[in-house]
């Protein structure tokens, strides 16, 4: 009679809202009794009053875990459908069905309270509006969840029980596998042994992911996947190696035969998504070394994490000890500044098709928006620490080179091998199409020409992994055939020949700076400071001069400057440009002159021109020389051309000065009646026609 007397009509006018949950969809195959009173709710709605065509049924959830609203497409249309005010009453058969987490739980009571709407469960009707209703609401909310946790936690600690003596059964990586025991053991595929093997023996050389999965994809060679669902669980694919493939595999501490339990934690964001972290070491719940057969051990696996966060921190702020890349700055990674004792990063500036390093010491302004410490142009330092090197470091060249060559030879027999072992596999599948295709009834054709083509289809797949091969063993040859061996060797006695070998690419040299260099310091005061810092704890100062800026560089040296000084006595710009290069000499830039550059060359060092010179010796021009002769400037320069005068071509434009006319002679004009004038004869101070 309560329940009944907390329905009004105002509740009978809207639609009754019945939930429809079960957890998961083995519940919903199995657990049908609950199903089934869940529905049945739907009887006690029409005897409160509403009619069966005021009833809607929301089972789109069913199969989906109520810890969260986020995935629950169904919750979500009741809610929205309450908060419009359209819902008299919302029934599900307890507070789990509706939700197991307080905060969906009680922000459905808060809606229901303002839109006044009821809510009803098996043990009867409440009204979110009223305290008592709200607090027993509030109360059973928070019972289910506690109830939920109570459940986890009785899995949780008996699956960490069994983990804590190693036999919870995990996914196991690619390569490791369950014997009929139930042990741990090496897969026993050799070909996927060579593969995993090759993966961490090509790291553990070039250092980079990246690089190991090149190494894979340039020799042709294929890495195994383990299918984990589907049709096809737990068999091995074949296919191109990817870097991350690359980092899953060197981050895997079962690789080592260690047995471990909880190193991820997931975590609930605010929207709802899980977030996965990794956790460090001394935070996993259960770790157990040397639990069964790995394929590295321990110390290796350290060195592995160690160099994937150097890697890591190389694309950082710090950029500690990055691995070597193309990039022509020497020290990349291991300049320290110190004045600060920050990691210095590196900055490339393009001169010309040329790139220069610059040590940067910028972390204080990454992080607090503070000055830049300090920054160093490092050509000239890159060039002074390999004189060092090569140096120091000449006894060493034999055993370096002969390393070297040991290395490239390995690495070569084990794409070899691996390429082999393809080929191998290739025909194994070949042999067991043919098997299925010879055992199968002719007369069925269906399946016979299914198998036939399968067999066909291997028989191409040896055809291609024997071209791989053999292409492979081609190219290996050709890598190193027996001319580049005497080559080797007769580098082999001369280090700085090796060194300074322009066909030496930058990162190499690098890999041999990270072999013998810890790190070099670097102070930029009136001169540069360089410390360099051995491995072993040797150190070197060396102290170099600052590099000139760009505009020092490029100034003209003083001994071209005093050669143009003594041509623009008597020449002008062009006739000087012409000259100099004859003689090969070149501009602060390195180029041939021009009257341009020339002229540029004047305006920056002050010098004067040739015409300059010449006025102020007391030459005129052809205007002055008219006036003075009272003749005109064509007649002027005809005298020129027959002698009369003597003149200067003072530039490049074609302009002409002039000797003055003596002040002592007079000009002498004969006319003749009848006759054109006669020219006159003018001879200048210092000589005459």
């Amino acid at each position: 009679m309560e329940s009944n007397s907390k329905v009004t009509a105002g509740h009978l006018k809207r639609t009754a809202y019945l939930y429809v949950r079960q957890s998961t969809v083995r519940q919903v195959f199995e657990n049908t009794e609950s199903t089934q009173r869940q529905y049945g709710l739907r009887q006690r709605a029409i005897a409160l009053g509403w009619a069966g065509e005021g009833i809607e049924v929301i089972d789109t959830d069913l199969g989906q875990s109520g810890t969260s609203a986020v995935d629950r497409q169904g919750f979500q249309k009741l809610v929205a459908e309450v908060g419009l005010g359209r819902a008299g009453i919302v029934m599900g058969l307890e507070v789990s069905r509706l939700a197991r987490n307080s905060t969906d739980w009680h922000r459905l009571i808060e809606i229901c309270a303002l839109t006044d709407t009821l809510i009803l469960d098996e043990d009867g009707v409440y009204d979110p509006s009223h305290f008592n209703d709200r607090l027993l609401l509030g109360l059973k909310g928070t019972m289910s969840e506690a109830e939920i946790h109570v459940m986890r936690a009785r899995l949780r600690g008996g699956l960490l029980n069994k983990a804590r003596r190693g036999e919870l059964r995990c996914r196991l990586p690619v390569g490791l596998v369950y014997d009929p025991q139930g042990h741990v053991t090496l897969e026993p595929d050799k070909h996927v042994q060579e593969s995993i093997r090759l993966l961490f023996s090509t790291f553990f050389r070039v250092g980079t992911a990246h690089r190991v999965a090149r190494h894979f994809r340039d020799n042709g060679l294929e890495f195994p996947r383990q299918v984990f669902s589907g049709p096809d669980k737990d068999k091995v694919i074949w296919g191109p190696l990817a870097v991350k493939q690359v980092l899953e595999v060197l981050r895997n501490p079962r690789y080592t035969g260690a047995y471990v339990f909880g190193r991820h934690r997931t975590r609930t964001e605010a929207d709802g998504s899980k977030k996965q972290q990794r956790l460090p070491r001394d935070r996993w719940q259960v770790f157990i070394p040397d639990a069964h057969p790995g394929y590295i051990c321990w110390e290796q696996h350290e060195r592995i994490e160690q160099r994937i966060r150097q890697n890591a921190s190389a694309y950082g702020i710090d950029r500690r000890h990055g691995p070597p890349r193309e990039g022509p700055a020497l020290l990349q990674g291991r300049v320290v500044c110190g004045i600060c004792g920050n990691r210095m990063t590196v900055h490339y500036r393009c001169r010309g098709e040329q790139l220069l390093p610059h040590y940067l010491c910028n972390r204080h302004y990454m992080e607090h928006g503070a000055p830049v410490c300090q920054t160093i142009p490092g050509a000239s330092i890159d060039r002074a620490v390999g004189r060092l090197l090569v140096e120091a470091m000449t006894p060493l060249a034999v055993e370096v080179a002969l390393a070297v060559q040991q290395e490239i030879q390995a690495r070569l027999d084990e794409a070899d091998r691996l390429r082999g072992l393809q080929v191998e596999r290739a025909r194994y599948e070949a042999e067991n199409a043919r098997r299925r295709y010879m055992h199968v009834d002719p007369a069925n054709r269906l399946v016979a020409d299914s198998l036939e083509a399968e067999w066909n289809e291997k028989l191409r797949e040896i055809v291609k992994a024997q071209e791989n091969y053999d292409r492979g063993r081609d190219r290996d040859r050709k890598v190193l055939d027996e001319t580049q061996r005497k080559r080797l060797f007769s580098l082999v006695q001369d280090f700085p020949a090796i060194w300074d070998d322009p066909n030496t690419p930058p990162r190499e040299r690098k890999r041999m700076v990270s072999l013998l260099i810890e790190d070099v310091t670097l102070v930029k005061k009136e001169e540069i400071l360089v410390q360099v810092r051995f491995r072993g704890g040797a150190t070197t100062t060396l102290t170099l001069p600052l590099p000139l800026n760009a505009w020092q560089g490029r100034k003209t040296t003083d001994y071209v400057l005093a050669q143009i000084d003594e041509l623009l006595k008597h020449y002008t710009d062009g006739q000087v440009a012409a000259l100099l290069n004859q003689r090969g000499l070149k501009t602060g830039a390195d180029q041939a002159f021009t009257p341009a550059s020339i002229h540029w060359v004047r305006y920056r060092a002050g010098l004067k021109s040739y015409k300059q010179r010449l006025r102020e010796a007391g030459m005129v021009t052809t205007q002055q020389v008219a006036k003075q002769l009272g003749v005109s400037e064509p007649t002027v320069k005809a005298w020129r051309r027959k002698g009369l005068l003597q003149g200067y071509e003072c530039d490049d434009n074609g302009q002409w000065l002039y000797r003055p006319p003596s002040e002592h002679l007079t000009l002498q004009k004969t006319r003749k009646k009848g006759a054109a004038q006669q020219p006159v004869h003018v001879a200048s101070s210092e000589a005459t026609a």
